[in-house]
């Protein structure tokens, strides 16, 4: 990953490590981490210095901090605050699950604990041509505890997304085995309710890669 060490000294927990901040287009920043020193180097231009460590030692390090695998690469993966927490092991329950109020109706969302992988493949590839897109997320979503789930898609995107949600209503049809249910929503960062918990806690699936990362935005100094 980007960033540097005191020469010759073993990283662990307490290490004092400068890690890199990478600036998005939105505006937030993450850490960025790579899976490969090949990795590293597709993404940088010029020499960068870097620092090697088991990834869970990474996550003890970070933790309150956004990461991302992979940065300005294709296969690229964000990980928030709460997800490295529950890969770490703090909480008790595998899958985030939540009341929201919406409409003044209450609706239970949560996790999806074995996403469709060719439906999700599929809207992937329908979204890296739809340049709008923004963020597109999965969750599960039903009206009370004991009704039967359905799963959600939520879509971030830029103007008017009805035609979005069209597209991506029969590419989720045509690939998601059976005859689920789905239901398609507009996510709006910042708003209450559904938008809140999948932006929150829920990681996306699809996030637009270009132009995402606009510069290396600091140094921070991990004691």
């Amino acid at each position: 990953m980007p960033g540097s060490a005191a020469e010759g000294e073993a990283i662990v927990e307490d290490s004092a490590l400068d890690l890199q901040h990478w600036e998005k287009e939105d505006g937030t920043t993450v850490i960025p981490f790579f899976t490969s020193l090949e990795a590293l180097q597709q993404a940088v231009e010029d020499e960068q210095a870097f620092v090697v460590m088991p990834v869970r030692t990474l996550f003890e390090m970070t933790l309150g901090e956004t990461l991302f695998l992979n940065a300005k690469l294709p296969t690229g993966k964000e990980f928030m605050p709460r997800e490295i927490s529950l890969l770490l092991g703090e909480e008790g329950s595998p899958l985030s699950t939540q009341e929201v109020l919406e409409g003044g109706e209450s609706l239970i969302l949560s996790e999806v604990a074995e996403p469709p992988s060719q439906m999700i493949d599929s809207l992937t590839t329908l979204f890296k041509t739809i340049k709008p897109v923004k963020r597109a997320f999965l969750c599960a979503i039903k009206e009370h505890a004991d009704a039967q789930p359905n799963l959600l898609i939520g879509i971030e995107a830029d103007g008017d997304i009805e035609e979005i949600i069209h597209a991506a209503g029969n590419v989720a049809t045509d690939t998601l085995p059976g005859d689920e249910p789905i239901d398609i929503c507009q996510v709006r960062k910042g708003e209450q309710g559904i938008s809140h918990f999948i932006t929150e806690h829920i990681a996306p699936f699809y996030e637009r890669r270009w132009g995402g990362f606009l510069r290396d935005f600091k140094q921070n100094r991990i004691i």
